[in-house]
């Protein structure tokens, strides 16, 4: 293991010189702070006994020089290269970079089988998706075992669970065979259970005839079909056919522009809640979210059952829309469904809106998905059109953590052909992204935060040295922010607890690996560097940049926090 040699009193000093003035950087550099932001010390890993460190400095020219001797940067494995012409601290990523963007993949009929999983791991799904509105516990419970079954088998492999919830949708009826729907055609809705004839069905929801007024449009499966309101009784509402098409059974309801009076989360789903809290899911989707009640209540119930999962809200309905801070606010993430949102708003205003809504989560620092459609013609078809490759690729370059497959895994007939295709298009989209040697400054964040600025000024020297990041973590809360400040290599999370790198598995950039800890941080180190070199994830001779920081210390002084660039030695 190599010593450490030198101090870098100012990270973001350094971070902003002449990237071709990295000529001479030693071998290894440690920033280190103390609460005391002016008093810099350091503190051997064993103890609590200081050792003589001879200083660094930069020079007027902008090269960085030591006392120790000179380093050769171009001898580090560069995964980066200087655009040409471009920006100061502008640098383009080549394809030999792993996929940060996260795939969550819908379990369905065509991949709930044991080989079908494993087979959609490989392919690059990182999260299993359960949606509660098909399937019973049974089946869903059989998925989430097989997905911990895939989990223990592996150290740097993990696929985390997210469970879905159905939420207050409004459906049709049963029908014992489609009803092809003309243009110009009368037909009738009903909320009188059991009814289907050739011009009627029922509907779910016993408020719908409230919910409807006279010239709404109402858009059946998303907008495959759209009918006007012509007239209503107390049970029963007569449309004029706008677009036709085949209605089948148990189809979606949507009117534009409006929203269900239904409560965001249904007798249904606390059932289902309950079930993913006895299962130990990742993560909620919570549908159908109007506002922030639903997850501060959400939240109180996880807290009081003692169940550690994280809340994305789903953001589909036109309610949601004015509440979107809120909204993220109270929560842990948020997923772009753009299904029901085009259904409830004007198709034109969705890309708007995914963008507003992954540029908020960003700003906010909470994870983001893009979902529905993306890959909608796989469903029946070996290969995307070229407008969904587009679609992904905007997802990727607008810094969404995830994109997400539905009916493309869960009942399509090439499911690994669509995440394949899913991997592929993200990782060349993400190897020509222009990206700054440092992140966004966010002053008002880190201020009060000391994590926060760590994750700052690591990502900068990750970004200027071109390191990957290695962090150790018990609740996972330092790999989250580096994830968020997007660091130009891979944040390689060692932790202790499974649960930990199961959830991990969803952030941006994040690969995490589970190893226990010892009480010596130095054979810790050595061991997870050794992990790294035997899996090829690094090289001997190659540079980490090592974080020690976050909600609970790790061989550390509870106000310490440090930097280190590590040379890897076996």
């Amino acid at each position: 293991m190599a010593a450490i040699t030198t101090i870098l009193t100012d990270a973001s000093a350094v971070a902003t010189a002449d990237l071709s003035s990295f000529r001479t950087i030693s071998d290894h550099s440690l920033f280190d702070s103390v609460t005391n932001w002016t008093k810099r010390r350091l503190f051997s890993p064993k103890g609590d006994s200081s050792f003589p460190i001879r200083s660094m400095h930069n020079t007027q020219t902008g090269v960085a020089s030591s006392t120790n001797g000179h380093f050769n940067a171009d001898k580090l494995k560069s995964t980066v290269e200087l655009l040409n012409g471009g920006a100061l601290g502008q640098v383009k990523m080549n394809s030999s970079h792993r996929r940060k963007t996260k795939i969550v993949c819908t379990i369905g009929p065509s991949t709930s089988s044991r080989e079908m999983i494993w087979k959609l791991a490989e392919a690059g799904m990182n999260v299993a998706r359960l949606n509660m509105s098909h399937g019973d516990h049974a089946s869903h419970k059989k998925t989430i075992d097989l997905v911990k079954e895939y989990n223990a088998q592996f150290e740097d492999k993990v696929i985390a669970i997210m469970l879905d919830t159905k939420g207050p949708e409004v459906r049709s009826g049963d029908v014992p065979r489609p009803i092809h729907l003309k243009e110009g055609q009368e037909f009738k809705f009903t909320i009188r259970r059991g009814v289907s004839t050739e011009d009627t069905v029922s509907v779910n929801y016993d408020d719908f005839v409230n919910d409807v007024e006279v010239g709404d449009i109402l858009l059946v499966d998303g907008g495959m079909m759209s009918l006007a309101v012509k007239s209503k009784t107390k049970d029963l509402v007569t449309c004029v056919v706008v677009d036709g098409g085949e209605l089948k059974s148990r189809r979606h309801l949507n009117v534009r522009g409006k929203s269900a009076t239904l409560p965001s989360i249904t007798d249904k789903d606390w059932e289902d809640i309950k079930f993913g809290v006895d299962n130990q899911v990742d993560f909620y989707a919570v549908s159908f979210v109007k506002d922030a009640k639903v997850v501060h209540e959400l939240k109180d119930y996880l807290k009081g059952c003692n169940a550690d999962i994280h809340v994305i809200v789903k953001i589909e309905s036109a309610d949601s829309i004015p509440n979107l801070h809120s909204i993220i606010s109270a929560s842990d993430g948020a997923m772009v469904a753009r299904g029901d949102l085009g259904a409830e708003l004007p198709i034109e205003e969705v890309p708007l809106l995914q963008e507003d809504i992954i540029r908020r989560c960003r700003d906010m620092h909470k994870t983001v998905i893009v979902a529905t459609n993306m890959l909608e013609s796989m469903i029946n078809h070996p290969t995307p059109t070229r407008a969904e490759v587009s679609d992904i690729a905007i997802a990727v370059r607008e810094g969404a953590d995830a994109i997400m497959l539905s009916g493309e895994t869960a009942h399509g007939k090439y499911p690994i052909k669509a995440a394949k295709v899913m991997h592929t298009v993200a990782l060349r989209t993400e190897s020509s992204l222009p990206l700054n040697v440092m992140p966004p400054v966010r002053f008002n964040a880190y201020k009060s935060h000391m994590g926060e600025m760590f994750a700052f000024h690591s990502t900068t020297m990750a970004n200027t040295l071109n390191t990957p990041i290695v962090v150790f973590t018990r609740t996972g809360s330092m790999a989250i922010l580096l994830s968020h400040y997007r660091p130009s290599s891979s944040i390689f999370a060692f932790t202790n607890e499974e649960r930990i790198k199961q959830r991990l598995a969803f952030y941006q950039g994040v690969i995490p690996i589970y190893m226990q800890f010892s009480d010596d941080a130095e054979e810790t180190f050595s061991r997870a560097l050794k992990l790294l070199t035997g899996k090829n994830l690094v090289e001997e001779g190659e540079f980490i940049t090592l974080v020690q920081s976050g909600a609970q210390p790790i061989w550390r002084r509870e106000s310490t926090h440090h930097i280190q660039v590590r040379k890897v030695e076996l």
